[in-house]
């Protein structure tokens, strides 16, 4: 597969930043390891070619690095990553370079193999997770292939979106022949079709759809999710003439995709006629792939698992086990939290006061979902913008319970 002349793809070997260049990086761009959803995250590696209108790199004033830079040598992320603190053999699931390059342009691919290998030599069964769109090769299918112990998911992101302002990799077969590719030679290796961002207006036409699903066909699972709607990506696509169909007033911290589009998705899936399962949650189709109960604990959570396949369901039904207060106070001393007021529910677990770098690791170490009272998921909404969705007085009722549970429970130990 040639790579289309007009998608750059940066330089086959990478330079070491200055030490001077990483202090003037945004904090959270020169941070190497850092805790996500779907994984503790490595990224080592900053800047990309592919100028992605939509990038989460216009949130951290990274956009313009266009050339794949080092931050530290890889050896040295290796090492960060297995001295983490939220890091357990066997259990946390990790993502390599999802932040802020494409893992499979042409310098930064060594580095992902460089990184599984030093994994795999430990014996290591973690679920790792590798988000690309970019050119995935036979050979290199065969050398994910010879890994052993840890489980690598591919997922392609791949929209069906043709306008080049928005993607510019749209323009050419890179992505859609790598999915093939992918899906063709993997036994061991997960495949997903990582379905995003989907926007009314730029991919949501049924025949749009109907493209995607069909090129999902032969892959282990399709996962769907809606478009980051924040300031600065608003701003660079409007400025390029690109019609957003979101406002100033509907910015979020969360992806956007409402309640219609949700059902819009699902029907176009039920209508394509394909076997490959459907997920909203890229933890759930990651699992899936490999034959495991969802790592994040969504099962029972409403809008979310209707769709799964009832294996599926069952095998993450088998696997749910409600916290202790000893397990809970375990992890949280663990991971040097302090207390943290918190209130055990059925199907999730309430803090207050922790952001998503703190509650993620708890999550993944308990294989239970932690909510947090500052953020709320509301029904039918989940990890969702409110946009799009109702929420109903009792859905504030359910919080504000928990918030007094919570309360409550802090003022118990003050006692």
């Amino acid at each position: 597969m040639k790579v289309d002349p007009g998608i750059p793809s940066g330089p086959g070997r990478l330079r070491l930043l200055s030490a001077s260049e990483v202090a003037a990086l945004d904090s959270y761009m020169a941070t190497v390891i850092s805790y996500r959803k779907s994984g503790l995250s490595l990224n080592n590696i900053i800047g990309c070619p592919l100028d992605c209108g939509y990038c989460v790199r216009h949130f951290w004033d990274n956009y313009d690095q266009k050339i794949p830079q080092l931050i530290v040598p890889t050896v040295e992320a290796i090492t960060m990553l297995l001295n983490h603190p939220g890091f357990e053999p066997h259990v946390t699931p990790i993502q390599l370079y999802n932040k802020a390059t494409d893992p499979f342009l042409p310098g930064v691919k060594p580095h992902v193999f460089e990184i599984l290998h030093a994994l795999d030599r430990l014996g290591h069964t973690n679920h790792v997770l590798i988000i690309s769109r970019f050119k995935v090769t036979e050979a290199d299918m065969a050398e994910l292939e010879t890994l052993r112990h840890v489980r690598v998911t591919l997922l392609f992101t791949y929209s069906g979106i043709t306008d080049p302002r928005i993607e510019l990799v749209a323009k050419s077969d890179i992505t859609v022949t790598s999915i093939r590719t992918a899906a063709a030679h993997k036994r061991r290796t997960g495949v997903v079709l990582y379905w995003r961002p989907i926007v009314p207006g730029w991919n949501d036409a049924e025949n749009t759809m109907a493209h995607v699903l069909d090129i999902g066909r032969d892959v282990d699972a399709i996962v769907f999710t809606g478009y980051y709607h924040k300031q600065e990506n608003y701003e660079h696509l409007t400025a390029l003439g690109v019609p957003v169909p979101f406002g100033p007033g509907d910015f979020h911290r969360r992806k956007t995709m409402s309640h219609e589009l949700d059902a819009q998705v699902i029907a176009a899936w039920r209508r394509s006629g394909i076997a490959t399962p459907l997920f909203r949650k890229t933890s759930c189709g990651v699992s899936y792939a490999h034959g495991a109960p969802d790592y994040n604990g969504h099962v029972g959570i409403a809008g979310i698992c209707d769709i799964c396949p009832t294996r599926q369901l069952q095998r993450c039904a088998a696997a749910h086990t409600k916290p202790t207060s000893e397990a809970m106070d375990a992890v949280l001393n663990r991971l040097d939290l302090g207390a943290v007021p918190y209130a055990i529910e059925d199907g999730h677990v309430w803090v207050d006061g922790l952001d998503e770098m703190n509650r993620y690791p708890i999550q993944h170490l308990l294989g239970f979902q932690v909510h947090n009272l500052g953020s709320p998921h509301y029904l039918g909404a989940h990890g969702r913008s409110p946009h799009g969705h109702m929420i109903t007085p009792e859905d504030l009722d359910r919080i504000a319970q928990a918030r007094a549970t919570v309360t409550a429970a802090v003022r118990h130990e003050e006692d």
